[in-house]
């Protein structure tokens, strides 16, 4: 392999350096056409027909301009027009304040932010992480308690003393494992607006040294176990946290995306086929090098020559009790092993726990959690995620489709193979491969699920990291997809543990300025709220979807008119989507909840390309924003 530019390595996103690292096998051959492959689904003309669409999830959609006119105005706002600087915007009438952002403090006895050299690696672990992300709210007994994940490091402002941002010590990969992972912290809204509660109580980091236990079907197979853990139960960090997702008991899911960036080797390895399998899989690196971070130059856990099952013990979702600041986080691997964006919960109605989760690389999976238990508040829910079933999705062309179960009958696995190589369980049962699915979300007030399928420039290109074909497919419409699209379900009966299901896209983004056909999007995309690469999705308590992206934001070829990463706001009942709110240049807009009263808005700013929010003669910081309407009125 080709040792890259460790600048650029630590200016890319994870996904865009797992992809330059791991680029997938080039195919021959490919020669569907995109058109004729969907004209049957409802699109016409290059644009999505809602009615086709609304006569097979049984809704009340009607098409384009017809049915925005023929239903009140759900929005609060007017549009925000794009922005090209490096500042957040919002509405006429709304206002933004900084919350938090990298290095400000959790506990008085953290280190000062250096605007030139960050934060030390001596109290690196008491102040908010970088690179925010998922995020969610919790109010235990009247206390306001923000979680948030800190994704990924921008290691060049992290450790500005080196010459490349790579670490150099033991101390440097100390100072980056601490700054990523979790951050529980208590704010509080007083006179001066939204600030953190230093030194709360339920104030707690948790990051890549932090103990964690391991359950569900994995926990304890001889993959997982290590020379520091022999049992198998019990691993240091959770890795990569993206997106994020709650309980109805009253816990927060962090998913583990990215991990294997984080993990070399320094010797010659001598692996056996179940390993080498796993790792390229995974994408996992197998050559010398210094890797994305070096973790593995100054720490051994890192280093698969020397721990070649480490890698196994990541990639899952990690539940933690923000109520309990002493409780150890827990790896539930029975909801599979893969690069988690986010997880999305429903109840069935029998009371059965279901959670939604996306694979993020290009043709990978969708898939489902059902618990063999049910939910009853009060009750036991030690075993909601880790007993049950986990699915895969498979749609098919004429808008159904089905989750298939991935059980050793089907599979040829066993629970613990599943559990540790879904992506492979998933292959097994011929699932749908998806253009990376990022968020998922589902209507509080509809029987429905929606995912934001962001991009996927290797469509009818490329098979996956897997070999699987990536043709164009139903609900993944477009070859070399890099604008994305979103697309929705409705469980059959109106019970998300349904087997069956049947679909259609809310939104297909383009550029009907520049593209013709497909590539201009869906109907309800014009030249004034056209956008790329939807990625977060969140719903407020009315039903309002709510769109974060993360694209390219050059506003310029193919993407001109697009301007900075933003938020939008979507109509499920109308397909109208308006522009809400945007970030500054270089950012991505990701994560997104609300104050229990739902007169604030949380909504996260990652990676700034630019001294954002301090200004000039600062490092750039990842922050959180609380958003408001100048009258105090509901947000959402």
């Amino acid at each position: 392999m080709t040792h890259q530019d460790p600048q650029l390595a630590h200016e890319m996103s994870p996904d865009d350096w797992d992809e330059m690292n791991f680029p997938r096998p080039e195919t021959q051959g490919f020669d569907a056409v995109v058109e004729a492959a969907i004209s049957r689904r409802g699109f016409m003309g290059g644009t999505l027909a809602f009615g086709s669409g609304a006569a097979v999830m049984g809704t009340s959609m009607l098409s384009g301009e017809a049915a925005m006119a023929g239903q009140a105005d759900r929005f609060a706002f007017d549009q925000l027009p794009i922005q090209t600087d490096g500042t957040v915007h919002v509405p006429e009438g709304y206002t933004w304040d900084v919350l938090v952002r990298w290095g400000d403090p959790l506990f008085s006895d953290a280190p000062a932010f250096d605007a030139e050299m960050g934060v030390p690696t001596e109290g690196s672990d008491r102040v908010f992480g970088e690179n925010t992300d998922g995020m969610e709210l919790f109010n235990v007994g009247g206390h306001e308690l923000l979680v948030v994940n800190s994704e990924y490091v921008n290691a060049k402002y992290n450790l500005a003393h080196t010459e490349d941002g790579m670490p150099t010590s033991a101390d440097d990969v100390l100072r980056l494992q601490n700054f990523q992972g979790v951050s529980v912290m208590e704010v509080t809204e007083g006179d001066n607006g939204w600030e953190v509660v230093i030194d709360s109580p339920f104030n707690r980091r948790i990051h890549h040294n932090t103990p964690m236990t391991i359950d569900g079907p994995a926990a304890g197979h001889d993959l997982l176990k290590t020379e520091a853990d022999p049992t198998g139960t019990a691993s240091l960090g959770t890795f990569n946290n993206c997106g994020s997702g709650r309980t109805p008991w009253g816990t927060y899911l962090t998913c583990e995306e990215n991990f294997n960036g984080y993990f070399g080797t320094t010797a010659e390895l001598a692996l056996g086929d179940t390993h080498t399998m796993g790792f390229k899989r995974y994408g996992v690196k197998t050559d010398i090098d210094t890797g994305r971070y070096n973790y593995h130059g100054f720490d051994a856990r890192f280093d698969i020559s020397k721990n070649p099952n480490e890698p196994h013990r990541a990639g899952y979702i990690v539940e933690i009790d923000p109520a309990k600041p002493d409780s150890t986080p827990v790896k539930h691997t029975a909801l599979g092993r893969f690069k988690h964006e986010n997880a999305a919960y429903a109840l069935a109605p029998d009371g059965r726990v279901v959670v939604y989760m996306g694979d993020d690389e290009r043709g990978e999976f969708m898939y489902k959690w059902l618990s063999t238990d049910k939910y009853v508040p009060g009750g036991d829910t030690s075993t909601l995620l880790s007993k049950g079933q986990l699915y895969v999705a498979k749609f098919n062309d004429d808008m159904s489709g089905e989750w298939m179960a991935l059980t050793p009958a089907a599979t040829g696995m066993d629970e613990a193979e599943i559990a540790i190589f879904s992506r492979m369980a998933a292959s097994a049962v011929g699932a749908t491969t998806m253009d990376r699915p990022e968020w998922i979300a589902v209507n509080p007030t509809a029987v429905e699920g929606y995912c934001c399928l962001t991009n996927n420039r290797n469509r009818g290109v490329k098979p996956n990291a897997g070999g699987d074909e990536t043709p164009a497919n139903g609900p993944n419409p477009r070859e070399v997809n890099n604008f994305g699209q979103i697309v929705r379900w409705r469980p059959s009966g109106d019970n998300h543990a349904s087997n069956t299901f049947e679909w259609d896209l809310y939104v297909m983004a383009g550029n009907p300025n520049t593209q013709e056909g497909l590539y201009k999007g869906s109907s309800n995309i014009n030249a004034g709220n056209m956008f790329n690469s939807p990625d977060g999705m969140q719903f407020d308590t009315t039903g309002i979807m709510w769109i974060q992206t993360d694209g390219n934001d050059k506003n310029e070829g193919d993407f001109a008119g697009m301007g900075n990463n933003q938020m939008l706001a979507g109509d499920p009942v109308t397909g109208e989507i308006r522009r809400f709110l945007t970030g500054p240049k270089g950012s991505e807009v990701t994560g997104l909840t609300w104050s229990t009263d739902r007169r604030t808005m949380f909504v996260g700013i990652q990676h700034p390309g630019r001294p954002f929010p301090d200004g000039e003669g600062s490092l750039p910081r990842s922050a959180i924003v609380a958003v408001k309407r100048v009258d105090n009125a509901l947000v959402g």
